[in-house]
């Protein structure tokens, strides 16, 4: 695993060890990034279940302003920590080791709004794919043009639909999908 472009390309990053842990493929991840563009650049955005903090390293390396890293694991958060250290990427990276319903929490009560948010929840907990969206619909976290990612197994089906989120794009890779999310109030 490691950073596909921008300022940290090429570096390698490490992952949690374990099972609980599914790493995004350098595949899956550029094929993310190319929908993103460069909605990417300047963004604050949001990695969610976070992991190895790939998703996120990547966006600061492709000059995001501000990323936020959550995860509740303390070894998935000394990873994070390790992962930005090693890319240099310090100065825009806040790791968050929490809950993500009560990380969302936090970030309502603090007024966030994200470009991007990236969500990528364990694929062992079936109904959390639903209440995540449904939260993330709820607190209305997008800033204007902005977009949720939500990776789930492949067998899975979200609804079209999370409160005043609609989906608009849907990709498959291998056993993961990827579903794409934007405001209904999107001008």
């Amino acid at each position: 695993m490691r950073v596909i472009a921008g300022l940290a390309k090429g570096r390698k990053l490490n992952a949690p060890s374990g099972y609980l842990t599914r790493p995004i493929t350098d595949m899956i991840k550029g094929a993310l990034f190319n929908v993103l563009g460069a909605k990417v650049e300047g963004a604050f955005f949001l990695d969610l279940f976070a992991g190895s903090g790939s998703v996120g390293i990547e966006a600061l390396s492709r000059g995001a302003e501000k990323v936020y890293f959550v995860d509740q694991s303390q070894a998935a958060a000394k990873i994070i920590k390790e992962n930005i250290k090693r890319c240099q990427l310090e100065a825009g990276a806040s790791v968050f080791m929490m809950d993500a319903f009560k990380a969302l929490e936090l970030f309502k009560r603090r007024q966030e709004k994200f470009a991007c948010i990236y969500v990528d929840p364990p694929f062992t907990n079936e109904k959390i794919f639903s209440q995540i969206m449904t939260k993330l619909g709820e607190y209305r976290f997008l800033s204007d043009e902005g977009i949720i990612i939500i990776r789930a197994p492949k067998n899975k089906e979200l609804s079209q639909s999370f409160n005043n989120l609609i989906q608009y794009r849907y990709n498959s890779y291998g056993e993961s999908s990827l579903y794409y999310y934007n405001s209904m109030e999107r001008s």
